[in-house]
């Protein structure tokens, strides 16, 4: 089947639009231009589409290379068939294309290999033939000394080899055992017993089995990471029938090949040679190709949850261009501050002790008191980490001292402020400010615009991923700075005030790129137009077509510059213009007149309605953000520890991460709680990420807490009586099977088996 076709088929659109989209790509469009710019050419394909498309595009290319590089080596053998042929141009995975090769595939001399040499082929096909041959009697006429088969034994050693040499390298074979073994195979961990006590931590593994295609992503990696770390063995099984005589594999391999005991000479022979080629040859091969498939698979769930995360933190509500105080608490080194303006340029920073060991809380208070008088500063941005709850309570009374003030206090996330700090960026922006200083800046920016701040990070080290570490690092990484891209132009970027880590990720540029436009910015002052870019060195043609859209230039020489509409798309706004009588300043945000006018008026060969439609909307709001208005979580003044917690308690919190089993929420006491997903609603819920995002502000109830191992069971089903582990509806939380002889604690409840599950750097 054609490529475009074939993915035209999975996203359920026209080949057409396939085929568009691929061009526009192939030519250097990125993802992001393409879903605003180019939708005429492509029927509307959004992001998410595009990105699908993206990646089938480079599995499918590699699929065809590799089966033209196949294709050759059969040739090449001579033993390249028409149907063969037809066979190879058929399959639409790489695991077929690589089964169908598998009996052609040059390899190390086996010992089948050996055997044919020696002449015995035609005894192995003779026997698999014709059963009613006596092996031991027709193996005697294929004797050859010089080959070293001197006894008969040998010569049917011999011929077992090539018969299991075949049986396991046919492709329709390896198919139906791959899937039957998929679907009714359990994986069996237990542990590796000196390893039993270093490895506690994997102590809900250490007997136990599970279907393996029922196994989710979270249990999956952490089964791997166990057996990584020596602790586990995982082998996969079969469950059989008490009394079975055959395994149910090798009685499929025994049918497929027309083997069976019927009594006569050859059947015992050849059922052993099935018995040999399924432990051997088969069951090996098998069990590490659908354990490489289950993690494959965990992977790429993982992967999709923390992009997902991410995407939420990312398009997190700004609190917008407003002096903002960032607190970087800490008790013995001291509560870093730091001031920043309506822009995020560094002001002031200062340290104050307010904590043990120095107790200087009258004088901090003072401190932070002549800050936010001295910068007219309306937010303090605080840290979520070690002394971030005592830290709020001295903002609190600074409040309650100075009512006058009528400032906003909220808590966020620290996550990457350390890794921000000791970074070559921070170094270049904030040059003379110590290192121990910069996460109280980054903490104070990423509140104002988390977008702009959070871009400036390594997104794997923002800590929204689930087993993050146990993934495949370049496809995380690959996915992730996809993620970044397309929430930065989905927002759009000030040209004028953007850092060269925020610039990098708009549509057409490159790192070196975005550090050269700064470097123009700060030599020659503030862009007034999108068409001043054509200045820059090396901004060609391509990459302003690319970029233009994305870049707003706010209060410059046209309106249109700080909107989403494209430099390309100009005339078409002239020709609204032209069409009304009313120039730019009066058609920009005068909604009912411009839901008045007939897009399709305005439409021409290279415009069509969803650009016109486009414009329209930034006529109406140019420039508008994407992202939610900004709101912020309260936390109960009266709760700030552990022990402050007490089962019934309703409170207010901030969604910190979602994972596969639930969702973890900050309410303000150090650590944060879990909402299970059988708790997260009265509904059953197949995904966390159907509920709750990153960042989601919501009410909880304790439902109970484990002060030893610090632990927090929330629940948002309100009505739920505490103390209780939330019921599950129909098919959720079920537990894994285990082996009869359980040699660990079982978890108690849903929310304790998904306490074992979330270890400290998922």
């Amino acid at each position: 089947m054609k490529l475009a076709n074939m993915i035209a088929q999975e996203l359920g659109i026209r080949p057409e639009q396939v085929d568009a989209a691929i061009g526009l790509l192939d030519e250097g469009a990125t993802v992001p231009f393409v879903a605003r710019y180019r939708k005429e050419a492509t029927g509307g394909m959004d992001d998410t589409q595009l990105r699908y498309l993206e990646n089938r595009v480079i599995y499918l290319r590699e699929l065809k290379e590799r089966r033209e590089a196949i294709v050759r080596s059969i040739e090449k053998q001579g033993k390249l068939t028409g149907e063969l042929a037809q066979q190879l141009q058929a399959v639409t995975t790489k695991t077929e294309l690589e089964d169908l090769y598998l009996p052609y595939k040059p390899k190390r001399r086996t010992k089948a290999q050996i055997a044919r040499e020696a002449g015995l082929e035609p005894l192995a096909l003779q026997l698999l033939e014709d059963p009613e041959l006596n092996p031991e009697e027709i193996a005697a006429n294929y004797l050859n000394p010089d080959k070293g088969i001197e006894e008969v034994p040998a010569a049917l050693e011999g011929a077992r080899r090539i018969l299991m040499e075949r049986f396991a390298e046919d492709a329709r074979l390896l198919g139906q055992l791959r899937e039957y073994l998929w679907q009714q195979g359990e994986l069996n961990a237990k542990v590796q017993k000196e390893k039993a006590e270093q490895g506690s931590k994997f102590a809900d593994y250490f007997d136990y089995r599970e279907a393996i295609h029922k196994i989710p992503s979270h249990r999956a990696l952490a089964l791997f990471r166990g057996r990584n770390e020596g602790v586990l063995s995982l082998t996969l099984d079969i469950p059989t029938e008490e009394g079975e005589r055959c395994h149910p594999c090798e009685a499929m391999v025994a049918k497929h090949f027309g083997v069976e005991e019927q009594g006569r000479p050859g059947d015992t022979w050849l059922l052993q040679t099935v018995r040999w080629a399924w432990k051997v040859k088969l069951y090996p091969h098998l069990e590490a190709e659908l354990k490489s498939r289950l993690r494959e698979q965990a992977e790429e769930t993982a992967i999709g949850v923390f992009s997902r995360n991410l995407r939420n933190l990312l398009l997190a509500a700004p609190a917008g261009p407003r002096p903002v105080m960032g607190l970087d608490p800490g008790f013995r080194t001291g509560v870093k501050a730091a001031v920043i303006d309506q822009t995020g340029k560094l002001l002031e920073t200062a340290t104050i002790y307010p904590h043990p060991p120095q107790k200087q809380w009258e004088a901090s208070m003072d401190t932070l008191s002549g800050l936010v008088k001295k910068h007219q500063v309306e937010l303090i941005s605080i840290g979520n980490g070690t002394a971030s709850r005592e830290t709020e309570q001295l903002v609190t009374e600074l409040l309650k001292k100075e009512p006058e003030f009528k400032l906003q206090k909220l808590m966020v996330s620290e996550a990457g402020a350390s890794v921000y700090s000791a970074s070559e960026f921070a170094a270049q922006e904030l040059p003379e400010v110590d290192v121990s200083l910069r996460g109280a800046v980054s903490i104070a920016r990423r509140l104002q615009d988390p977008l702009a701040e959070l871009v400036k990070i390594d997104s794997k080290s923002i800590g929204v991923g689930q087993y993050q570490h146990d993934v495949n690092q370049i496809q995380l990484g690959r996915t992730l700075a996809n993620v970044v891209e397309d929430c930065v132009n989905a927002v759009g970027v000030d040209l004028n005030t953007a850092s060269s880590a925020l610039l990098s990720y708009v549509s057409g540029f490159t790192p070196t790129l975005a550090r050269n436009m700064v470097e123009y910015r700060n030599a020659h002052g503030s862009f007034a137009s999108r068409e001043s870019l054509k200045q820059v060195p090396r901004f060609g043609p391509k990459t302003f077509e690319q970029a233009a859209g994305f870049l707003r230039i706010r209060g410059g020489d046209n309106p249109l510059d700080a909107s989403a509409v494209h430099p390309e798309a100009y005339p078409v706004a002239e020709k609204i213009m032209d069409a009304t009588g009313h120039d730019i300043h009066h058609l920009i945000g005068h909604t009912d007149f411009l839901k008045s006018l007939d897009p399709a008026q305005f439409t021409n060969e290279q415009f069509g309605l969803p650009t016109i439609q486009d414009i329209l909307k930034e006529l109406d709001k140019p420039g508008r953000d994407p992202r939610p208005e900004f709101k912020t979580a309260t936390f109960k003044e009266d709760v700030k520890t552990l022990e402050d917690l007490r089962p019934g308690m309703m409170l207010e919190g901030v969604v910190t991460n979602v994972t596969a089993f639930g969702a973890f929420v900050d309410i303000g006491v150090h650590q944060d709680g879990l909402v299970h997903i059988s708790a997260l609603a009265d509904r059953f819920v197949k995904d966390p990420h159907e509920v709750v995002s990153a960042g989601d502000i919501v009410k909880v109830k304790v439902l109970e807490i484990d002060k030893a191992r610090k632990r927090i069971g929330l629940t948002m089903r309100l009505k739920e009586a505490a103390g209780k582990q939330p019921q599950a509806a129909a098919g959720q939380a079920r537990k894994p099977k285990r082996s009869k002889a359980k040699s660990s604690p079982q978890p108690q409840g849903a929310m304790a088996e998904a306490f074992l599950r979330a270890q400290k750097d998922t």
